[in-house]
């Protein structure tokens, strides 16, 4: 089977021993297409290994078709043409994955679509409806707004009216958040977003990426009852926490990650994409967004652009070329 190889260097496209036979409640998939995600060039500079029994390859999300199901799975016949959320193992010709983790491809969408779904869509959906728990109206802050999660978050607040208000690295990058459905928006080139959040009228959730150097501002922005769901740290590990603010406004800040969790969890979330975002891309309410794809010996190339933070949207990696 072939793979990616890596180190903190290099990327290299080679043969790696291939998966055992799917067990009870796997399925083995042919990869077509690759998400790459800013965890791969963490977990590739050393900052995020992959959890306990987790393929070491890169790589959490594929699209492809299933060729072979372990015992007792139906409901995934081979031929089958699916997305997956994984913990690793991505960057390869195959994986093998816990079916929980898998679902059947929304319908009219194609399998390059179909890798675009899975990290971002999940991520989103968990932090803002489960972790986030919001209700109808509530209004939402939403940091790194163009890229692959703030893209489908954009999309998921539009649909299920949620104003929302981005914050984004350039003018180009906001204009397309306002094409998606953000409502308005900040250039973190522009200092502080603190007051043109007020001026907007303040949030009620904030979904947010980059962490420490965020902490105070995303404090002074939220409403009475509002939730900090924090799910990376691009901006540092520590900062000084506002106990007063905390309590005054019975602010809850909320740590979540998505790659650790059990299949049983992950099944949960996908659960409710099946149910509540599948029909909505299906009939074009919501899509994917992809910015732009390189073949999988490229991966190199494709790491260094999302490194430069210039993409808008998603970043897909060709494996099989199928679509």
């Amino acid at each position: 089977m072939l793979a990616i190889h890596h180190d903190a260097d290099r990327l290299a496209w080679g043969e790696t021993p291939a998966h055992a036979a799917p067990g009870p409640g796997e399925v083995r998939l042919r990869v077509a297409w690759a998400g790459v995600n800013r965890a791969d060039l963490m977990q590739r500079a050393g900052h995020y290994p992959p959890p306990h029994g987790a393929s070491p390859i890169l790589g959490l999300e594929v699209s492809g078709t299933v060729i072979e199901a372990g015992e007792g799975i139906t409901e995934l016949p081979p031929g089958q043409r699916v997305c997956a959320l994984l913990a690793g193992g991505g960057y390869a010709e195959e994986v093998v994955v816990d079916a929980r983790q898998v679902l059947p491809l929304p319908d009219g969408l194609d399998l390059r679509q179909g890798a675009a779904l899975p990290e971002a869509f999940a991520t989103a959906w968990l932090n803002l409806f489960m972790e986030g728990a919001l209700s109808p109206g509530e209004r939402v802050l939403l940091h790194a707004g163009a890229s692959g999660v703030g893209t489908a978050a954009i999309q998921l607040c539009r649909a299920f009216g949620h104003p929302c208000f981005v914050t984004v690295g350039s003018e180009d990058k906001l204009a397309a958040c306002r094409e998606l459905g953000a409502e308005a928006g900040w250039s973190r080139h522009q200092g502080s977003f603190v007051d043109a959040v007020k001026a907007w009228g303040a949030v009620d959730v904030i979904l947010d990426p980059v962490g420490a150097s965020y902490l105070a501002d995303n404090q002074r922005v939220l409403n009475t009852d509002g939730r900090l769901v924090v799910i990376g740290f691009m901006g540092g590990r520590q900062a000084p926490l506002d106990f007063g603010r905390l309590l005054m406004k019975r602010q809850r800040l909320i740590g979540s990650t998505l790659r650790g969790r059990p299949p049983a969890g992950k099944g949960e979330i996908l659960a409710q994409l099946r149910r509540h975002v599948w029909p909505r891309l299906a009939h074009g309410e919501i899509v994917p967004l992809i910015e732009r794809a390189w073949p999988i010996a490229e991966a190199d190339a494709a790491h260094a652009h999302m490194r430069r933070d210039a993409n808008i949207g998603k970043v897909l990696l060709e494996v099989s070329g199928e679509t």
